[in-house]
C-alpha cells in the first residue's frame, strides 16, 4: 500500500486552475523530486498534501485512508507528514531546542523531558547541538534550516516533504543542507522534495517527477528524466534549464 496516493487531485483559486488532474502514488521509503518551471503547481500539490490548501477535486490517501473524511485530527496527521518550508517558519521567540520540543508536547502529548531528549538527538543529527540556545536571528538560513528539519524530524514523522527547502539560502549553504537530506534518504525516510536542485535529482531520488501547467508531465527514473525523458515538455524544460 502506498503511503501517500493523490487521485484526480485539482485545485483551483477563483477561475485559475493550477491543478487539473494529479493521480501519483509514493511507497514507503520512496525518494521523489518534484521539478518544472515556477507556476507548474509543485507547491501547489505540497500544500494540498498536507491540507494547508483544501483541493478542489480529487482525493488523497494516507495509508489507505482518504485524509479528507471528516473527523481527521489536522495536527496529528500533520505530525505524520511533516513539512519543511523555503522560508524555515520556525518560532522567532523560541531557542532552537524549544522550537523542536513545542510540537512534540503539544501535539503527541510527550513529557517536557522526554521530548527534550528527544530535540537533542536530532539536532544533533542535524549538525545543530551545539546551537541548542540560539533564535533563529543569530542563526544563519542553513542553520534556520537545518533546524526546521530537526523539528520535522522531532515529531517521527511517516513522510516529509520538502517545498524548495534551499532555495531562500545563499549558494554556501545549500550544500549543508542538501547533506542532510541525503542522509535521511540513506535512512529510508519517504521524501517528496519539490526542488530546482537538478543535482540532488539526479543522484539521490528514485523517481523524478516533471510538472506543467497544474499536470504530471511526465514521471520516471532519473536516468530517464535526465538522459532520455519522453515528452517533448520535458527536454524542452531540461534543456533550458541546463543552458542558464
Amino acid at each position: 500500500m502506498p503511503v501517500i496516493e493523490l487521485s484526480h487531485l485539482q485545485k483551483s483559486f477563483g477561475e485559475v486552475e493550477v491543478l487539473r488532474d494529479i493521480s501519483l502514488s509514493v511507497d514507503k521509503g520512496e525518494v521523489i523530486s518534484v521539478i518544472g518551471a515556477s507556476g507548474s503547481g509543485k507547491s501547489t500539490m505540497l500544500r494540498c498534501i498536507n491540507l494547508l490548501e483544501i483541493p478542489s477535486g480529487g482525493a488523497i490517501y494516507f495509508n489507505g485512508k482518504n485524509i479528507m473524511d471528516k473527523g481527521l485530527d489536522l495536527s496529528e496527521y500533520r505530525a505524520k507528514v511533516g513539512m519543511v518550508f523555503q522560508q524555515f517558519n520556525l518560532f522567532e521567540n523560541m531557542t532552537a531546542l524549544q522550537n523542536c520540543v513545542v510540537g512534540q508536547v503539544k501535539v503527541l502529548r510527550r513529557r517536557k523531558d522526554e521530548a527534550e531528549e528527544i530535540a537533542r538527538e536530532v539536532l544533533s543529527r542535524v549538525g545543530m547541538l551545539q546551537y541548542i540556545n540560539a533564535k533563529p536571528k543569530q542563526l544563519s538560513g542553513g542553520q534556520k534550516q537545518r533546524v526546521a528539519i530537526a523539528r520535522t524530524l522531532a515529531m517521527n514523522p511517516e513522510a516529509i516533504l520538502f517545498d524548495e527547502p534551499t532555495s531562500a539560502l545563499d549558494p554556501e549553504m545549500v550544500g549543508e543542507v542538501l547533506g542532510v537530506m541525503k542522509s535521511l534518504a540513506d535512512s529510508g525516510y519517504t521524501m517528496i522534495v519539490v526542488t530546482h536542485e537538478m543535482s540532488f535529482a539526479k543522484d539521490v531520488s528514485n523517481r523524478v517527477i516533471f510538472m506543467d501547467k497544474g499536470v504530471v508531465v511526465e514521471d520516471d527514473s532519473p536516468s530517464v528524466i535526465f538522459q532520455n525523458p519522453k515528452m517533448p515538455r520535458t527536454k524542452e524544460f531540461l534543456s533550458r534549464y541546463f543552458s542558464c
